[in-house]
C-alpha cells in the first residue's frame, strides 16, 4: 500500500485544526503542518498529532508557502488539506479504499470539494481539486493568492469529497489586498490574476471594476474554460445589480461560446424566458439544466442549479400551461432534493387541489 504526507498551511486556527487532523490523522502516514505565523494556540494544538511542524515566513504568497509544505513530505503521495476543511466518515471511507488500491503510475487524483452544504448536510456548491499529487513528480503551486497545483500526466477522477466548514469569515481583505499590493509593484496579472482580481472586486461591490476586469480577462484568451464561463455568468451578475438587464442576458448566453452549457447557465437563459412568460422556451432551458448535470469536465458544481431549483420551476412554467400533471410530478421531483423547502411544500398542497378538482 502507497504513503501518503499530510501537507498544510495554518494561522491562527485554533478552532478548527484539531477537527481536521482528527478526521484525518489515522488515514496518513505522516502529517506536515507548516505554520505562517500564529499567536494562538495553532502550534500546540498541531504538535499533539505530529512533531513535524515548521514555521514558515509569510510573504503573502499563498504558492511558497504550499511549496514549502510540499517540501517537507517524505512519503509516496501528498494530500493537502486546509485547516477548516474535514473528511466525513463515509469519505474517509472512500479515502482508505482508495489508498489501498492506488498505484504509483498515478499522478494525482482529484477530488470533490464541497464549499458550502444545506442545513440538511448535502452539498450546494462544489469544485474539483486534485488533492493528492505523486510527491516525486514535484509539481508546484502558482499564484500568489488563489494559487492552483499545476499537475499533469496519469490523473485519477474519485468521488472523495474534502468539505469546506469554516466557523469564522476569513480575512475578508487579504486577498484583493494582496492583488492590489501586486498593482503597486508593478507586476503583470496572468489571465488567472485577471479573473480571480474580479472575483474578489465583485466580492466588495466594486462592480464596475469588476466588469472591467472581466473583460480583460475574456480578451487574453488564455483562460480555462470553466473560468470563462463563470466571467460571462459574474458579468451577467454585475450588469444585474447595476440594473442593466439587456447586457445581463448578453453575457449569460456569451457563456456558451466557451462549451456546453452548464447548468447554471441553462437556468439563467430559461429564468429570462420565464419572465418573458415564453413558458415552453423555458421549459427547454430548464430541462436542459438538469440533462447537463452529469457532466463530469465541470470543475465548479452550484448543485442548485441541477437538482430542486430547474425542477421547482419547471413546476411553475407547467402549472402557467395549466399541464398539472406534469407540473405536480416536477414539484416532487424538487421535493426529493429539497424536502424542506417552503414553497415546494407549498405546492404541493396547491397540486393536491387543482388535480382533485379535475
Amino acid at each position: 500500500m502507497v504513503t501518503i504526507s499530510l501537507c498544510m498551511i495554518v494561522k491562527n486556527e485554533e478552532d478548527v485544526i484539531e477537527r481536521c487532523l482528527k478526521s484525518i490523522y489515522d488515514a496518513v502516514d505522516e502529517i506536515n503542518i507548516i505554520d505562517t505565523g500564529s499567536t494562538d494556540n495553532t502550534v500546540n494544538i498541531a504538535q499533539q498529532y505530529t512533531d513535524r511542524v515548521f514555521n514558515f515566513n509569510w510573504i503573502e504568497d499563498f504558492a511558497a508557502a504550499r511549496n514549502y509544505a510540499f517540501q517537507q513530505a517524505t512519503k509516496d503521495f501528498i494530500l493537502w488539506l486546509d485547516a477548516d476543511d474535514v473528511i466525513l466518515e463515509k469519505d474517509k471511507h472512500l479515502f482508505m479504499e482508495l489508498k489501498k488500491g492506488l498505484s504509483l503510475d498515478t499522478d494525482a487524483v482529484s477530488m470533490n470539494y464541497n464549499l458550502t452544504l444545506d442545513k440538511n448536510g448535502t452539498a450546494i456548491t462544489s469544485i474539483k481539486r486534485h488533492r493528492l499529487v505523486k510527491r516525486e513528480r514535484q509539481f508546484k503551486w502558482i499564484g500568489k493568492v488563489h494559487e492552483y497545483l499545476e499537475v499533469y500526466g496519469n490523473i485519477k477522477h474519485s468521488d472523495i469529497a474534502i468539505t469546506h466548514q469554516p466557523l469564522k469569515e476569513s480575512e475578508p481583505n487579504r486577498n484583493l489586498q494582496i492583488y492590489e499590493k501586486m498593482i503597486e509593484q508593478g507586476e503583470e496579472f496572468s489571465p488567472r490574476d485577471l479573473f480571480y482580481y474580479a472575483n474578489e472586486l465583485v466580492d466588495h461591490q466594486f462592480y464596475e471594476k469588476g466588469i472591467e476586469h472581466y473583460l480583460r480577462f475574456l480578451n487574453t484568451n488564455k483562460g480555462w474554460s470553466q473560468d470563462c464561463i463563470n466571467a460571462c455568468n459574474k458579468l451577467a451578475d454585475c450588469y444585474t445589480h447595476l440594473n442593466i438587464p439587456e447586457l445581463a442576458i448578453h453575457w449569460t448566453i456569451q457563456a456558451i461560446i466557451y462549451g456546453p452549457p452548464i447548468p447554471e447557465t441553462c437556468c439563467r437563459i430559461g429564468y429570462h424566458f420565464y419572465c418573458k412568460n415564453d413558458f415552453n422556451t423555458a421549459i427547454y432551458w430548464y430541462k436542459q439544466a438538469i440533462a447537463n448535470s452529469t457532466n463530469e469536465t465541470v470543475y465548479f458544481h452550484n448543485h442548485i442549479c441541477s437538482t430542486w431549483l430547474p425542477h421547482l420551476q419547471l413546476a411553475i412554467c407547467y402549472d402557467r400551461l395549466e399541464q398539472y400533471d406534469v407540473a405536480n410530478y416536477h414539484n416532487e421531483q424538487a421535493l426529493e432534493y429539497s424536502p424542506d423547502h417552503p414553497d415546494i411544500l407549498s405546492n404541493r398542497e396547491y397540486f393536491k387541489k387543482v388535480l382533485n378538482h379535475q
